[in-house]
């Protein structure tokens, strides 16, 4: 994997970035404590599995069938990854991530893996992210490499996820007393997808 440095420094970015999902894992390490946080961080990264299978099939199965119509895609990724880096540098920060009310340990987790398989936004990310540093003649099938970059992307957010749950109170309270941090997460993010999508739409 010749982008692997790339792939995992714009993971780490993307997964950084204030987002409900690790709003959420904040919330619950807050309100829960350390153990909640990290059940909802193992929660939300184990939904991630789905997203990638259904993206590695979907765009192998593209390739397969016209090579075009990857190049297609991998063109409309560029665009897309451009204009959610648009979105994010024009952010105005971290929304309030409310309280919720004490729960058991496996409600949430099943709660935060609902929460992510039951958000298409998280596919179409995954089908537009993935390809970006996939080698459509390199050694490996296109399935096998974007599983790979997705178990990549699940385990980097689980470490991610997991200091944000146990680190919950120190962070949350962090993020309360500097809310202007959130808005220089999200301009770091909005350039890393900005940067991307440059990069993918001038690569032959």
């Amino acid at each position: 994997m010749p982008d692997f440095l790339l792939f995992l420094a714009t993971s780490i970015a993307i997964t950084v970035a204030p987002g409900p999902d690790n709003l959420q894992v904040l919330a619950r390490g807050i309100s829960q404590g350390r153990a909640a946080g990290f059940v909802a961080a193992l929660g939300f990264a184990a939904g991630i599995t789905f997203h990638t299978t259904l993206a590695a099939l979907g765009v192998a199965a593209l390739l397969r069938s016209s090579p075009t119509a990857f190049t297609a895609i991998k063109l409309a990724g560029a665009a897309y990854l451009i204009w959610i880096g648009i979105k994010a540098l024009r952010s105005q920060g971290l929304a309030t991530a409310h309280e919720r009310a004490p729960q058991p340990l496996m409600a949430v987790f099943r709660q935060s893996v609902l929460g992510n398989l039951l958000n298409p936004k998280v596919t179409l990310f995954f089908v537009v992210f993935l390809p970006q540093f996939v080698q459509p003649n390199g050694t490996q099938s296109v399935t096998l490499q974007m599983l790979e970059l997705g178990v990549l992307f699940m385990l980097q957010t689980v470490v991610v996820f997991s200091l944000f749950g146990v680190c919950a109170g120190m962070v949350g309270g962090y993020l309360k007393r500097r809310p202007r941090v959130g808005v220089w997460l999200d301009r770091l993010a909005g350039a890393t997808f900005i940067a991307i999508g440059i990069r993918v739409a001038l690569r032959d």
